[in-house]
C-alpha cells in the first residue's frame, strides 16, 4: 500500500496550474493533503469528477482560505475525527485522524512558529496534545502512521544553511527538542531508516531559485511506531512533483 502527504500550499492553486492530473491519476492509495486552504465544498468542486471514493475535509473555522486539511482515499476508514477534542486546536483545521483494520493515520498541518515566534508556545502544546493523542491509540496496538507538514526541520541534514537558520522558525532550539522528544517516545522517521545523507528537501522558497537550486528545508514527514516499524518498506520524497513550494513525501508499507 502507497501514502502520500503533500502540503499542496493551496488546492484550488494547484488546479488551476493544472496539477490535479496528478492527483486524480491515483499516485496512492491514500493522499493526505495540507494547507488545502478550501472547503470541502470547494475542494471537491476543483477535483471534480475525482479518482477517489473515499474522501474527508477539515477546513478552518477561524479565517476563510487559511490552513485546511484533506484526506483522499481508495480505502474507507472505519472512523474519522476532526481534532484532539480541544477547541483551541481543533477550530483551525489542521487535524485528520483515520482508524483503519491495522492502523491509525494521522493528516495533520502542524503550526509555524511565525518570524517573532509569536505562536512558539502554540505549537509545542498543539505537538504535545498531539503526541497524548497518538499515545493513547497506540495502547489498540495498531500501527500510527503520522504524516504531514511538520513545519520543523529536526537535524542539522534536514535544511541547506542550518548555522543560518539556527535563530529562524522552523529551526528553533525549541522545535527540535520537542522533535527530540517526539523520536525518543518511540516514533521513527520513515525517510531516515533508508537515507542518512543531506540534501533532501519537501520545501523550497519561492524566491531566488531556490528550488533549482535545491536550497530547501525537509518539513514534511512520514512517522511510525516503533514497534510498527517492520510494515515500512519504502519512504521517498518526490521533489519533481510540482505545483506547490512543497512536495510530495510518501511510504510504502506491508503488513
Amino acid at each position: 500500500m502507497r501514502l502520500l502527504s503533500w502540503n499542496v500550499n493551496g488546492i484550488r492553486a494547484v488546479v488551476r496550474k493544472g496539477h490535479d492530473k496528478w492527483i486524480n491519476s491515483k499516485p496512492a492509495d491514500i493522499l493526505c493533503m495540507q494547507e488545502v486552504k478550501a472547503t470541502g465544498e470547494q475542494g471537491e468542486a476543483a477535483l471534480f469528477p475525482g479518482a477517489y471514493k473515499n474522501i474527508s475535509w477539515n477546513d478552518t473555522q477561524s479565517r476563510a482560505g487559511y490552513s485546511g486539511v484533506a484526506t483522499l482515499s481508495s480505502i474507507k476508514p472505519l472512523k474519522t475525527e476532526k481534532g484532539f477534542g480541544m477547541e483551541e486546536f481543533d477550530r483551525e483545521g489542521r487535524i485528520l485522524i483515520h482508524e483503519f483494520d491495522q492502523f491509525f493515520l494521522y493528516n495533520i498541518y502542524f503550526p509555524n512558529s511565525q518570524r517573532g515566534h509569536d505562536r512558539l508556545d502554540y505549537k509545542l502544546r498543539f505537538k504535545d496534545t498531539f503526541l497524548a493523542h497518538a499515545e493513547k491509540n497506540r495502547k489498540t496496538r495498531k500501527a500510527i502512521l503520522v504524516c504531514g507538514d511538520l513545519n520543523t526541520a529536526h537535524t542539522e541534514i534536514d535544511l541547506k544553511n542550518p548555522k543560518a537558520n539556527k535563530n529562524n522558525a522552523g529551526f528553533l532550539p525549541e522545535e527540535r527538542a520537542w522533535m527530540d522528544k517526539f523520536v525518543s517516545s518511540g516514533y521513527v522517521d520513515t525517510f531516515r531508516i533508508f537515507n542518512k545523507e543531506g540534501d533532501h528537501y519537501s520545501w523550497w522558497t519561492y524566491r531566488l531559485n531556490a528550488r533549482e537550486r535545491n536550497i530547501g528545508w525537509r518539513l514534511d514527514y512520514f512517522f511510525v511506531n516503533e514497534e510498527h516499524q517492520s510494515i515500512i518498506k519504502d519512504a521517498f520524497i518526490l521533489k519533481d512533483v510540482l505545483g506547490s513550494d512543497h512536495c510530495p513525501v510518501g511510504i510504502d508499507i506491508s503488513f
